[in-house]
């Protein structure tokens, strides 16, 4: 029996325990990114089980609201058109108030006949007569009134889902900062609910190569302005100075795009309709920040009765700027 190694020098092991690891693995494919804009993953599960893989309820859950009622209807019509034919092959004849004269009527008397049974509703113009077209209606109906349970409870789940709905720029800046430059995007809350305790995590992944000459990708979560703030009525524009312990110092964005930099976004906050904690995610490519742009402002003049208002429509919105201090005008500043 073969006897384990005595690892003696742990410095390897020390380096890994204290690796920034934000979850996605030392997997590195320069051509696709991590996070994308809409906040999905790139990253797709192959193998396991069936009913894993579709992952029904939360696909119905989170899903458009056009795609779920899509679904709702396909499932409708496809059931009842079962269910015609179905009647149709016991014999229409055993539905009363059934019109017989062509195969056409028969089958759509049949098929409205079965949307009635399904969703119990029973105009009582055609019913069925005989044991054999009965037990078929009935076990229609239980059909039907188990579906549309299942329907009103992911209905419910998708209007009692908590979301963060908040608005990213759609370029991040590298603009003039006190005697400094930087690093800055802006956000803004799309609905009219409120937002409390929000908290922003922001972390850079590039490439880097090690001292074996293997490329591999790091995370450094950057220090921030402001990382957190009380209320959340208006824009927010996070910031990040570009000091001399920033890893962006002295970086240019040809330098950032060859490393493939990304700009990972993380925001939490609790909703306070629900009082529920909320999340919302996105990304910034190396090509999707600007250098010497900084954000107009979103506000208008505030009215008479003390109204301001926020022009949600100015929130990507740069001018150009030389990349200089206002303190510091100077080309040596």
């Amino acid at each position: 029996m073969k006897s384990f190694r005595h690892y003696k020098n742990d410095k390897y092991l020390r380096a890994e325990e204290n690796r920034r690891e934000l979850g996605f693995g030392k997997q590195v494919n320069p051509h696709v990114r991590l996070v994308n804009r809409d906040g999905t993953f790139n990253v797709q599960r192959i193998g396991g089980s069936f009913w894993g893989r579709i992952n029904l309820f939360n696909r119905l859950v989170t899903c458009s609201w056009n795609q779920f009622f899509m679904v709702v209807l396909i499932y409708f019509v496809v059931v009842n058109i079962v269910f015609a034919i179905i009647y149709n092959l016991v014999g229409v004849e055993h539905l009363q108030g059934v019109d017989l004269s062509t195969p056409f009527t028969r089958f759509w008397d049949a098929f409205f006949f079965s949307a009635q049974t399904i969703t119990t509703v029973g105009y009582g113009h055609i019913a069925p007569k005989g044991l054999l077209m009965s037990i078929v209606a009935s076990a229609e109906s239980l059909l039907g009134l188990m579906g549309f349970a299942i329907a009103t409870g992911l209905l419910y789940g998708r209007f009692s889902r908590a979301q963060a709905y908040i608005l990213y720029s759609d370029k991040a800046v590298i603009a003039p900062y006190l005697d400094m430059t930087a690093f800055m995007f802006r956000i803004v809350n799309e609905r009219s609910n409120q937002l409390i305790d929000l908290a922003v995590e922001v972390n850079l992944s590039m490439l880097e190569i090690n001292e074996h000459g293997k490329t591999h990708r790091t995370y450094t979560r950057l220090h921030l302005e402001r990382s957190q703030v009380n209320f959340f009525p208006s824009s927010w524009t996070i910031v990040h100075p570009i000091t001399d312990e920033s890893p962006l110092f002295g970086l240019t964005q040809a330098q950032l795009i060859e490393k493939q930099a990304e700009f990972l976004i993380l925001v939490k906050a609790t909703e306070d309709t629900f009082n529920q904690a909320v999340h919302a995610r996105t990304s910034y490519h190396a090509k999707e920040v600007v250098y010497g742009a900084k954000f107009v402002s979103m506000f208008q003049e505030m009215t008479d009765e003390g109204v301001l208002y926020l022009d949600l429509n100015k929130l990507s919105e740069t001018t150009e700027v030389p990349l200089v201090s206002s303190l510091y005008p100077d080309s040596d500043a």
